[in-house]
């Protein structure tokens, strides 16, 4: 892990949630924003997000639909209301100051265990095993000898804390070492093994690379004429306007009725809009 935690000072990208001043409530938004968004889509938008809302308190008492335009195209809209519910509730029981403590995070609306962990990691620098996609494929490969990590399994976070030195500090360097290892150089499609760190100590390498022959995780469809894409095109409607926007306006942008129906219903179950009247809106 040495060698793994040198090459990361040398070699980790400057993000803007990685600035000594980042506090731990931009860590929280920004581990929100990077679930499912690339980390150069959240670096542009989360000074503004911050700049805007400094603090759960502002947050908490924004209105939503500035908080669902202010998303914008970063994708999940959900998430944007999840955040917002975690505000809220960081000012009800934490007086407006995130907590450390793993528990208290995942008693958060929204929160779960990898953003938890997170937080208390990478803001706070306590001990604890950080699992996303990244890490998994390389303990995959570094520790299991496959070439891929395929489905997540319970396994993940005691094959991580057998890897991270004993004291905080340096777990919490390991932990984002591993992860900006697997972003960087021990990708999914081209690993650079020439230029890893841990290159003597991978098994996949040592065994020949391998072919994976395991189960891999389930891919998702296609965007492209697919339920997200139609919700994401009213949504973006929506967003576009200040008063509600009649039913049929939306005709236009998303001819399939079936499926424009099915868009806007689950849009409304996921509290993304208000349907009345035969109109729609953002909540307010």
């Amino acid at each position: 892990m040495n060698d793994l935690a040198e090459w990361y000072r040398g070699n980790a990208r400057d993000l803007p949630w990685r600035r000594p001043e980042f506090d731990a409530w931009g860590t929280l938004v920004s581990e929100i924003m990077l679930q499912q968004t690339q980390a150069s889509r959240v670096a542009v938008e989360i000074d503004r997000w911050l700049d805007r809302w400094p603090t759960p308190a502002d947050l908490a008492d924004a209105p939503t639909h500035e908080v669902l335009r202010q998303w914008g195209t970063l994708g999940y809209p959900r998430r944007a209301l999840r955040l917002q519910d975690a505000a809220r509730a960081i000012v009800e029981r934490h007086g407006g100051e995130v907590p450390r403590d793993v528990a208290d995070l995942l008693a958060l609306p929204g929160i779960g265990d990898y953003t938890a962990r997170a937080v208390a990691v990478f803001h706070f620098g306590d001990r604890h095993p950080v699992v996303d996609t990244n890490v998994r494929r390389v303990v995959a490969r570094a520790v299991h000898g496959q070439g891929e990590a395929g489905p997540a399994a319970k396994r993940d976070l005691a094959d991580v804390e057998a890897l991270l030195p004993a004291t905080p500090a340096d777990a919490s360097v390991a932990s984002i070492a591993l992860m900006e290892l697997g972003a960087l150089v021990c990708t999914a499609r081209r690993p650079d093994c020439d230029a890893c760190p841990i290159a003597a100590a991978c098994a996949w390498r040592a065994a020949g690379y391998p072919a994976y022959a395991g189960r891999r995780a389930p891919k998702q469809g296609r965007f492209a004429g697919s339920d997200r894409q139609a919700r994401g095109t009213v949504l973006r409607a929506l967003r576009a306007v200040d008063v509600p926007l009649a039913e049929a306006e939306l005709a236009p942008l998303w001819p399939d009725p079936a499926r424009r129906e099915r868009a806007i219903a689950s849009l409304a179950a996921d509290g993304l809009l208000v349907r009345e009247a035969g109109s729609l809106r953002l909540p307010h």
